[in-house]
């Protein structure tokens, strides 16, 4: 199984690219991560009394996760893979970090070198319950695409940003900029250089998105 927390970069890009939206194929589950897609879902009868944020849903799960539970990260430096188990393993002491990949991911969701066949092996030899992607986006989509199939068990969560969030290598935005849909404005102050190209392309594109689709009547469907 896998499980994808979705934001607007998210449906931005699956509305616009074919090949996006064969990268989601693979997921057996996708939940809000961003407000403003709580709103519109909420304008169409959903009812959400909030959005599942990938940051928050990591922390609180391997705070909370049953003793003996075995999870499996992938993705972030070594540094934050280090920081990530001894932070949760000093919070909930019966958890179980049975193993981990902090090596470079390309584009394609390929793996550095022989880390490609190796890590899959290993994590089916481990057969952790949780395997939690961290590559960012679209890396970690792809990667969840091109190796699902792959996997023997475990559920798989695609994540990104949370591993470093609650690594303490970044700072997440207040609560009340997230209450009011504004995550991507602390970001971007966060991180200009990385980030502004990608929020404006995609930014723009889900508001351009949601305009077309009120010109066409067809934003605020109930039922659809």
């Amino acid at each position: 199984m896998a499980i994808e927390f979705v934001n607007t970069h998210i449906v931005a890009m699956h509305r616009r690219d074919a090949a996006a939206r064969d990268l989601m194929s693979g997921y057996d589950w996708l939940l809000p991560d961003g407000m403003p897609l709580v709103w519109c879902l909420n304008l169409n009868g959903a009812k959400l009394r909030d959005r599942v944020y990938g940051p928050t849903f990591m922390r609180k799960f391997l705070e909370t996760a049953p003793a003996g539970s075995s999870h499996y990260l992938l993705g972030g430096s070594a540094e934050c893979g280090a920081r990530l188990r001894e932070i949760f393993t000093r919070r909930n002491p019966g958890l179980k970090f049975v193993g981990g990949f902090h090596g470079r991911c390309s584009a394609e969701g390929l793996l550095e070198g022989a880390a490609e066949t190796e890590v899959v092996a290993e994590i089916n030899r481990l057969s952790p319950d949780f395997i939690w992607v961290g590559f960012g986006t679209p890396k970690q989509q792809a990667w969840t695409r091109r190796h699902k199939h792959l996997l023997r068990r475990g559920v798989v969560l695609t994540v990104g940003f949370a591993f470093d969030v609650n690594a303490g290598m970044k700072p997440d935005a207040p609560l009340w900029m997230q209450r009011c849909g504004l995550t991507w404005l602390f970001r971007l102050a966060s991180e200009p250089q990385r980030l502004l190209g990608r929020f404006v392309k995609y930014n723009s594109l889900f508001l351009f998105y949601l305009l077309w689709d009120g010109v066409r009547g067809e934003l605020f469907a109930p039922g659809k």
